[in-house]
């Protein structure tokens, strides 16, 4: 019973390690492969030497900021994720220690996805209201195109 205890709790608690850590690292949700896709869409914008001279200021800029935050953060992301291994390794599961490194866990990615969001929002207040009504119109494009996509493979 001890075993399928153990084992249950695993189960349970090995995705949501590993959705911690896939949320961290997914395409668009705050990280570089959503900036680059961004980057993509802002080529077609037709941005003036001004405006391209701002966003490789603010590119360079979130570049930085990134590099210090995780470096700042690194440890103590790999000392929450000791710690869940260790609520899920123990022989009683404590739901409220869980919840509570979880909920930690969950703010420190959200607080990080409004940064992203943050500094996307200064990128496009560089944009003319017309390249912001074509930004918009490409991203929906781009969004259907990648429905398509997921539509294809699900059938």
């Amino acid at each position: 019973m001890k075993m399928f205890k153990k084992t249950m709790m695993m189960a349970i608690a090995v995705p949501m390690v590993l959705g911690s850590m896939s949320v961290m690292a997914a395409p668009n949700s705050h990280g570089m492969k959503g900036h680059h896709g961004e980057r993509g869409l802002f080529k077609q914008l037709e941005l003036t030497d001004t405006q391209k001279a701002e966003m490789k200021t603010l590119r360079e800029k979130d570049r930085e900021a990134m590099k210090a935050e995780r470096q700042a953060n690194r440890s103590e992301m790999q000392a929450d994720h000791k710690a869940l291994d260790k609520l899920v390794l123990a022989d009683n599961f404590d739901e409220q220690a869980v919840r509570q490194l979880v909920d930690r866990m969950s703010e420190k990615q959200a607080e990080h996805r409004v940064e992203r969001l943050k500094q996307r929002h200064q990128m496009l207040n560089i944009l003319t209201p017309e390249q912001k009504a074509k930004y918009v119109e490409l991203k929906q494009q781009h969004a259907e195109k990648r429905f398509m996509k997921l539509e294809k493979k699900t059938h």
